[in-house]
């Protein structure tokens, strides 16, 4: 069992891709799942006018608004390779769904626009990404329209990330000129708008194209030489450990809406990219994913994906061990034990009920309510607690009721089910009880609203409280008669009391009038 379960680890490739928003994230998703034969054919996201949407996209205002606002979770096999993509919002309203992801990954696919170049939501992401230390792919996108100097785009890499950039491959023009990649890692030439095998042409050993090729005398091939040969000379040298420390990325150009290149960066990526790794538990403890003890943990809740079906799904990362259809687990939080009897894996927009996995997959468990996001699971007699996940402390705040009061339990049902998704906060009034909600985003009131309506049939008012500095209080140290309009006391999900202050000022004001109490901030 030991060495089948070994082997079974080592063919997994599960990892995030991340981007700033409209840099082509969900759409290389699309090709990816195209060559792992998930799909038939890809849309883009953009396509509304066919009824074509993003096979990653499945709820509807993601399809109405051409935007990804959850991730998605998708699985295929591919050259041997179990390869689990996680895709993620690329919005920043969005960005704890994105945050807490980034903890259930191996490694990271960045997608950057060529012409628009590391952009605030990559660098953002990066960070998150840069701090666990995994490894990190880029695909330079969008080379089927005119974008910037490749050589440029490598130099941004180290200028504004820090990590070193290596050219796998460079365009041969770009946008109406582009006519192919010079594939230095395979020392051949990948011909545009050419399909099949024949797309690509060998180079000789002086890293040149036979004469008979028509495009070898061609200025733009020309320039590309040029190029190749200071990248080569200047350029850093390709190093996978370096890679592997998240130290250096390897560097790919492609267009993923033409599904140029992408193949060729998948081939490389699951070569290169790590199998699962150990996970530190119980504080200080390194847990192998090959332990034969099933254990994950929790990163995702996601309320209604079947809307007809009105489903809870708990998304699992394993991090030791394997699944089978039917275990008992311990549930770390409560300590109570959990039967796993209906379990499923996402083959794109399609669900598979799943009877076993291992270390490095991702399974959804259906949930009645039993999973919180951050629980640790573990089915042999010793606990295994993962670390906490990141939460983060809203900046934005809603009064919510519903406007119907004859459809109080639609609503009331609703709200559960969305806050514990995790992407919102719920808070009541202190004296008066009235929800109030917390995000870190605008656009995530916009999709509670539309799916409170939509999924649950309730209608809400909401009332904004603007951006708001959110300090909790040691209940000892509380007085009711502290708060006023410019410091909202308000109660958590765990009835502990917070205030949500107007601005700096007044939460200054409020410590020089109480210096003896003590306010606290949380991630």
């Amino acid at each position: 069992m030991t060495k089948d379960l070994a082997a079974a680890v080592n063919r997994r490739r599960t990892f995030a891709i991340i981007s700033h928003p409209d840099a082509g994230k969900t759409t290389i998703t699309e090709q990816m799942l195209l060559f792992g034969g998930i799909i038939r054919n890809a849309g883009t996201v953009k396509a509304r006018k066919t009824g074509k949407y993003a096979t990653s996209d499945w709820m509807d205002i993601e399809k109405k608004r051409g935007i990804s606002v959850t991730s998605s979770v998708m699985q295929f096999e591919y050259q041997g390779k179990r390869v689990n993509i996680l895709d993620t919002p690329g919005h920043q309203d969005f960005s704890e769904d994105t945050y807490r992801t980034l903890m259930a990954v191996d490694s990271a696919v960045m997608v950057i626009d060529s012409a628009r170049g590391i952009e605030p939501q990559t660098i953002k992401l990066f960070k998150v990404v840069s701090q666990r230390g995994i490894p990190i792919f880029t695909f330079m996108n969008k080379l089927d329209r005119d974008g910037r100097d490749p050589l440029d785009l490598i130099a941004e890499l180290e200028d504004v990330l820090g990590i070193e950039g290596v050219a796998m491959n460079w365009p041969i023009g770009m946008g109406q000129s582009l006519k192919g990649l010079y594939d230095l890692q395979h020392n051949r030439v990948e011909l545009y708008h050419k399909n099949d095998q024949d797309r690509f042409v060998d180079l000789d050993a002086a890293g040149q194209l036979p004469e008979s090729e028509p495009l070898s005398q061609d200025p733009l091939y020309q320039k590309t030489l040029e190029d190749i040969e200071l990248v080569k000379e200047a350029g850093n040298q390709f190093d996978l450990q370096k890679v592997l420390a998240g130290k250096q990325t390897p560097v790919f150009f492609g267009s993923a809406l033409t599904n140029f290149g992408v193949e060729t960066f998948l081939d490389s990526f699951v070569k290169m990219a790590p199998a699962p790794s150990s996970h530190l538990v119980n504080g200080d403890q390194e847990l192998s994913p090959e332990d034969p003890e099933f254990s994950g943990f929790v990163f995702k809740i996601q309320a209604n994906m079947n809307p007809r079906h009105r489903d809870r799904i708990a998304f699992v990362r394993i991090g030791s061990g394997e699944f089978n259809k039917g275990l008992d687990v311990h549930l770390a939080r409560t300590g109570q034990i959990v039967r796993l009897n209906n379990a499923t894996e996402f083959m794109s927009s399609k669900r598979v009920q799943v009877s076993d996995a291992v270390a490095g997959d991702i399974v959804g468990l259906y949930d009645t309510g039993n999973f919180q996001i951050g629980d640790s699971i573990y089915a042999g007699k010793d606990e295994i607690v993962y670390p906490p996940l990141p939460q983060f402390t809203p900046e934005l705040f809603m009064q919510v009721s519903a406007k119907n009061v004859m459809k109080q339990k639609s609503f009331h049902k609703g709200m559960t089910q969305l806050v514990q998704e995790g992407a919102i906060q719920l808070y009541r009034n202190y004296s008066t009880n009235d929800y109030i909600l917390g995000a870190v985003g605008q656009l995530q009131f916009e999709v509670f609203s539309y799916r409170m309506k939509n999924e649950y049939n309730s209608e809400v008012e909401m009332q904004s409280l603007g951006s708001r500095v959110a300090r909790w209080i040691d209940p000892d140290q509380l007085d009711p008669k502290m708060a006023s309009s410019r410091n909202l006391l308000v109660k958590d999900q765990a009835g502990e009391p917070l205030f949500l202050f107007e601005n700096a000022f007044a939460e200054r004001w409020f410590k020089d009038k109480y210096p003896d109490v003590k306010l606290t901030s949380r991630l």
